[in-house]
């Protein structure tokens, strides 16, 4: 049996990927791997010297090494922590015909049919009372939870012939027990979990997941399933080339991962906010730089949107542009769209291409049908509120916005050459 190149990473993605159910897991594991690395929280209070810091809020974080030329034109990686799942509501209780259920929303752009059948775990924050305090508390249940279980054909006989539609308001809460439901049920769980009172748990923000962990899958191991591909594959990438940078100590080299991508990305850590410019104009007040330094340090970088690519679809190849297909273990991505739903232009590809090349990993180019819409990135809102030049790239995936989503084995390896070669300038 062969085995794919660069398993090593892989594995090491996977794992951090399975420790992150939520943004506020991978943003808690981020800043865990960063600590170790020797990075510091940053508190602009301090002022003083440059070095490797990091700032977190909710499910957001930016870090930066700022070398020996802190002055020098950035380079920066942006990423972001969400991906689209089923949320528990505030008052989630919930029984019908001898099943007790969670009332759930969906968040964001879910393929819905693929949340069916599936062993579901909770995983979150949880606001507690803490004395005159508010605490927020990881969680996470210890195993499956839940389950949104699927309509027989028996009681559908047409489903296969016109297809399986999903009310998101009716078809999907999930089953978690027998018998009555009482109002409270969920909120004494989320007590029992946190090991406050139920009248300390205060408020909450979590979700569900697909609890069966990521696998190399196919004879070669060169396939690789997992949940939360988009878009924990490029936080992971950016982790990993900030740590890269740090050893080899170049720089400045910054990370911005973002939440609420998902939904549009407004809200205090999304792309389309003031808070990366404002913790980055903090960082070079503390270094003691007037404000039209620091503008003029913003503007003289380039940054890489990292987020994840279509693959061609081997059994739907008619919905990819003809001219453009993407193969899964290619390489890097770069996507191009002339009506700014990625932020790529020219000069910005024959940036990202060259770092390819020093990184010495395959290229490709994505480019939507014209008849279709196209998603978008963080790459366009980023570009617009840090007025800096930006390329959106991403690594090529299958099942996009799956529960479970499948990509090849040896691309996590091109990811992180190819990103750690751009946080260290390559392709200027």
């Amino acid at each position: 049996m062969m085995v794919a190149v660069g398993t090593d990473v892989a594995h090491d993605m996977m794992g951090f990927i399975d420790a992150s159910p939520t943004p506020y897991h991978a943003v808690h594991n981020v800043a865990a791997r960063l600590s170790d690395a020797g990075f510091e929280e940053f508190d602009p209070r301090r002022g003083g010297q440059p070095g490797a810091r990091f700032v977190v809020r909710d499910g957001g974080l930016v870090a930066w090494f700022d070398g020996d030329s802190p002055a020098k034109a950035p380079r920066l990686l942006g990423a972001h922590t969400d991906s689209p799942n089923l949320r528990i509501r505030p008052r989630p209780d919930l029984g019908v015909a001898g099943f007790r259920q969670l009332a759930v929303e969906v968040y964001g752009g879910a393929l819905l049919n693929s949340w069916l059948d599936r062993d579901l775990g909770l995983a979150g924050r949880v606001a507690v009372r803490d004395g005159a305090e508010i605490r927020q508390v990881l969680v996470r249940s210890g195993g499956p939870m839940l389950r949104v279980p699927q309509l027989a054909i028996h009681l559908d006989r047409g489903i296969n012939d016109k297809g399986l539609q999903l009310d998101p308001q009716q078809h999907l809460s999930p089953v978690w027990g027998l018998g009555a439901a009482h109002d409270g049920d969920f909120v004494e769980w989320v007590a029992a979990l946190t090991e406050v009172a139920t009248t300390d748990v205060l408020g909450w923000d979590i979700a569900c997941f697909d609890t069966e962990p990521p696998a190399l899958i196919g004879p070669d191991g060169d396939l690789l399933a997992s949940a939360r591909l988009d878009n924990l594959c490029s936080t992971f990438g950016a982790l990993e080339a900030l740590l890269a940078l740090r050893w080899a100590g170049g720089g400045p080299g910054v990370i911005v991962l973002h939440d609420h991508e998902e939904v549009g990305s407004t809200s205090t850590t999304g792309a389309d906010s003031a808070w990366v410019a404002s913790v980055l104009e903090q960082r070079s007040a503390a270094l003691g730089w007037e404000r039209v330094e620091h503008l003029r340090w913003i503007e003289s970088g380039a940054m890489v949107s990292a987020d994840m690519a279509h693959a061609t679809h081997p059994n739907h190849t008619g919905r990819h542009e003809p001219n453009h297909w993407v193969l899964a273990g290619g390489g890097p991505v770069i996507k191009h769209n002339e009506n700014q739903r990625y932020a790529t232009d020219g000069t910005g590809a024959a940036r990202f291409r060259l770092a390819c090349e020093d990184a010495g990993v395959p290229v490709q180019d994505y480019s939507h049908r014209g008849d279709l819409p196209c998603g978008s990135t963080i790459g366009p809102l980023s570009s617009a509120r840090l007025a800096l030049d930006t390329v959106d790239v991403g690594m090529a995936q299958l099942s996009m916005h799956s529960a479970r989503e499948l990509m090849a084995t040896d691309d996590v390896g091109h990811m992180v050459a190819a990103f750690s070669a751009w946080l260290q300038g390559g392709g200027r």
